[in-house]
Parts: structure tokens; sequence; C-alpha cells
């Protein structure tokens, strides 16, 4: 096997310890469980006071700007570019150094989001044009107040992503993952303390400063642990260090990277804005769900991978065997949860909507409009998840600028696609064009699959072959499909009323059932679980 120089000083190899690899993916795990879950509380309000209405679809586009910023110079970037340097520089012994790169790139962060903020704040009526032509009038004038309001907590977020950074590179996981818990929390307070009592309106404003608010909290319940894990912290830019310049050099494909993505993202919101009222607030809900998979098991193990593939030293092919069984188990492990989440997004959709979301404003055809946008995005979540820890395996190579023209590639497809499927397609067979939003997803899955083919090949070229266990990963769909199928029959047949409480029996019947299926089915099949969930089974 020939494989490209990996290090430029090879060094002695550590043995692999599968304990701390383990233990640092349940700590993401645990961690992003807790702020998802919270999410899901957060928007299960959202959706009781402000529904698909008029000022749920303002609120979602204001959202997207600051997101954005967030999204570019936060937790995806810095991880990318900020933690193989400064996970590098720990492992070789050099402290000091790799504190003072830390600082630098604090007051780097500083200085360009405060710079953003600003011209984010001033520029808010030209943005909105360009996120959201589609809205007019007060709908529009909201959406401008709320980007205004909501700028400044994007900032937070983004040095809140720098503590991240730092905590993951020792080893720190559960406080970063965690640390948005408050920031939910903030908002849910500021729901049901004023969710009555104003028009929505009103209450979308309330909530933008609570946004802000708990961005704050967010960063500050951080800061002390990295305080002292770098004490004395002096703020300074050290441009000339060779370590800053590797990470600001890194940073520009890794931004561009994510920024297409989020272009891509943007684009979505876009074109929605064209479709009828309650389009971008349906895309936002169903994306709200995608994200607990893709975050508790794409982005748990990619985090927690990224610090420890990016620490492996020694010779070139030794780097090679090391991620390439890195991958090989991750891969596994985010199969065995997603595949299960992509059938029931697409089977068991409308169970899985009707049990977050169904209260108040948000009405058994709101239901039915979400599922359908839920479930094209099931199409691309094994890719989207599985395409993370492939893009981490490059970034812990050094090499950003491969992921970055793949990224390129998908966003190209996604756009292209998603305006077919979203505006002259439904003309095409005749039906409402609210559906369309659900085009949109369906298209940038098959962007993905595009996207996690390039990733997978261009990496094997690199560090060679890694094993595709299709055998296990067809045994996985069948378990999914046949679960899932027993669900559905469960749901037709139980005979429980229409109304908002009924969709939690519902829930709470069909939901865990299509779960012990699941495990059940793969045991069977001989199949084995992940090492956690194994351990938590016999503890249960």
């Amino acid at each position: 096997m020939t494989v490209t120089d990996l290090s430029s000083k090879p060094l002695p190899q550590p043995r692999a310890k599968g304990f701390l690899a383990r233990s640092s993916a349940v700590a993401v795990a645990t961690g992003i469980l807790m702020s998802r879950l919270l999410g899901l509380v957060r928007d299960r309000v959202f959706a009781h006071y402000l529904g698909n209405s008029d000022v749920a679809d303002a609120f979602r586009a204001a959202f997207r700007i600051p997101n954005f910023l967030q999204n570019l110079f936060g937790e995806g970037v810095l991880s990318a570019s900020f933690i193989p340097v400064y996970a590098r520089l720990r492992a070789e012994g050099k402290d000091e150094e790799a504190s003072e790169v830390a600082e630098a790139i604090f007051v780097l962060l500083m200085l360009i989001t405060s710079v953003l903020v600003l011209l984010g704040i001033f520029a808010a009526p030209w943005l909105i044009d360009a996120i959201a032509p589609g809205f007019h009038g007060e709908k529009r004038e909201l959406v401008i107040r709320l980007v205004q309001i909501l700028f400044p907590g994007a900032a937070l977020l983004v040095l809140s992503a720098w503590c991240l950074g730092v905590l993951n590179s020792h080893r720190k996981f559960l406080l970063s993952y965690a640390a948005p818990v408050i920031w939910n929390v903030t908002m849910i307070a500021a729901f049901l303390w004023n969710g009555g009592r104003q028009g929505q309106r009103h209450l979308a404003i309330v909530i933008a400063f609570a946004s802000v608010i708990g961005s704050a909290l967010q960063f500050a319940v951080q800061v002390p642990s990295v305080l002292r894990l770098l004490w004395p912290l002096a703020l300074r830019i050290k441009l000339r260090s060779d370590s800053v310049r590797t990470i600001v050099r890194n940073f520009f494909p890794v931004f561009l990277s994510r920024g297409v993505v989020q272009i891509s993202a943007y684009l979505d919101s876009l074109i929605a804005s064209f479709l009828p009222t309650g389009a971008v607030s349906a895309l936002a809900y169903a994306q709200t769900v995608n994200s607990l998979p893709v975050s508790l098991f794409g982005m748990a193990i990619s985090a927690a991978e990224l610090p420890a593939m990016s620490s492996a030293l020694g010779s070139t092919d030794e780097v090679a065997e090391t991620l390439r069984r890195r991958l090989a188990q991750g891969l596994q492990n985010i199969a065995f949860f997603v595949i299960p989440s992509a059938v029931g997004f697409v089977v068991l959709g409308d169970v899985i909507v009707a049990t977050i979301y169904r209260s108040g404003k948000f009405t058994a055809a709101d239901v039915t409009f979400v599922w359908s946008v839920l479930a094209g995005s099931g199409v691309g979540l094994l890719a989207s998840t599985s395409g993370r820890l492939y893009s981490s395996a490059f970034y812990a190579l050094r090499n950003t600028r491969t992921p970055l023209i793949f990224a390129l590639i998908r966003v190209g497809l996604t756009v292209a696609l998603g305006y077919f499927f979203a505006l002259p397609l439904p003309k095409l067979l005749g039906v409402d064009r609210h559906w369309g939003v659900a085009g949109l997803t369906f298209s940038a899955g098959l962007a993905g699959w595009v996207e996690f083919a390039l990733l997978r090949r261009g990496l094997h070229q690199r560090i060679g072959v890694v094993p595709a266990a299709r055998a296990r990963t067809a045994k996985l769909w069948g378990a999914a499909i046949v679960a899932a199928a027993v669900g559905y029959g469960v749901k037709l047949v139980l005979p429980v009323p229409p109304g908002h409480f009924s969709s939690l029996i519902l829930g709470a019947v069909v939901l865990p059932l299509f779960g012990v299926l699941y495990l059940g089915f793969t045991h069977v099949l001989g199949i084995e679980a992940p090492g956690t969930l194994r351990r938590f089974l016999r503890r249960g």
C-alpha cells in the first residue's frame, strides 16, 4: 500500500487508549444530548406560541444571519483549524506555546467578530433583501428588527466556541457541549414568562433579547475552566508564530468549506421565502429534529476523534493505520444509531413531529407538513453524519482544501436540485406549492451522498482503504425498516383520538416500541451494539 507523507516529524506512536476514546465520545454525546433535548423543548414552546405563522417565519429567517456568523467562525471552523495545531503542540510537550496560540486566536476572533457585528447591525435592511426577498411589509420590518437584536449574541457564541476548542483539546468535553443548555433554558424561561401576555410580534422581540442573554451566559459558564487551563492569560497577538500562521492559513479553507454549507442552508431559506406562509418555519422545525442524530452521533464521534487523530504521532504508515482503525470503528458506531433515525424520519416522522410539537397553534396540518420536510432530510442523514467523520480525518492531516472542494460540489448540486424540486416541480406535478419545501431537504440529501462518496474516495487514496462493512450495514437497514413497519402498523390500529395529549400517548407507545424492536432485531442478526449502549443496557 502506498501512502503519501502524513507527518514531517516521525515520532514514537503511543498506544491508543480505547477507554479514553470511548469516554470522550460519551462525554460529547451526553453534553449534546442535554443541549438538544432542551432545544427540542424550546422548539416545542416556540411552536406552541408561534406555530407556522408569519411571525414564526420572520424569527426563523432573522436567526439565519447571526447563526451564519456563528457557524462560520464558531465551533466547526475552530475545531478544524485550531484543535489540530493546539493538540499537536500539547502532544509534543509545548504547553507554553500552545497557550500563547490559544490567546492569539481569541484576540483575533474578538476583533473580527466585533467588526462584523457592527456592520451587521447597520446593514440589516440590505441583508434582509438577501436572505428573505420574498418577505414584504410588516413581516420584513420585523425581520430587520430581530436581526439587529440577535447579532451581538452571535459574537458571544463565537467566543464560546473558542472555549470549546480549548476544552476539547484538553479532553474536557462535557462542559463545552452542555453549555448551550443555559442558552436554551433562558429562551424557554422568556417564552413562559411572556408568552401568554403579549402578541406574537412583541413576543418574538422578547425572545430575541433572551437569546443574546443566553449567549452571554453560555460563554460565561466556560470561562472559569478555560482560565484554569491557560492562566495567566495574556491577550496578545503573535502573528509571527508559525503555529498561529498555520491556524490562520488553515482557517480560510475551512471557513470557505463551512461557509458554502451555510450558504446552502441560507439558499434553502431564501427559496422557501418564495413559498407560502409556514415554509421557512417548517424547514427550521424539521432541521431541529434532524440535527439531533447529526449532533448526537455524527458530531459527538467526530468531535471526540478530531483531537485524538490530530495527536497521532509516528511514521507515515503508523499514522495511517491509526486513522483507518479509528475511522472504521467510528463509522460503525454512527451507522448503528443513524440508520434507524433515518428510517424513523421517513416512516414514523408524523409521530415524531406530533410528539415534539403538537400543541397550541401547531395543528395536525402542521404535523403533516413538517413530516414531509423531515422525511426529505432522512434521505441524506447517514451521508451527512459519516461525512463529518471523514472531514475530521482530513483536518487532522492538516488538509483543509479537499473538504472545501467537495463541499463546493455539494452546494452546487443542492442549489440546482433544490430550486427545481421546490419551485418548478410542484407546478409540473400539479400539487400545492407549499409542498415544495420538502424538495429542499430531499435535494440536500442527494447532494450529501455525492459529497460523502467523494470524501471517502479522497481519504482512501491518502491513507488506504477503510473497510466498508457492507453486510453489517445491510442488516442494520433491514432491522430498522422492519421495526419501523411494525411501529407504523401499531400507529394505524391504536385507538387514540385526535388531540394534543393523544399525540404524546401515541409517541410514548410507538417510538419506544420501534427502538426496542430495532435493538432486538440487530441482536438476533448478530450485530453487536456499541460498547456504551451495551453497558447501559446491562445496567438497566
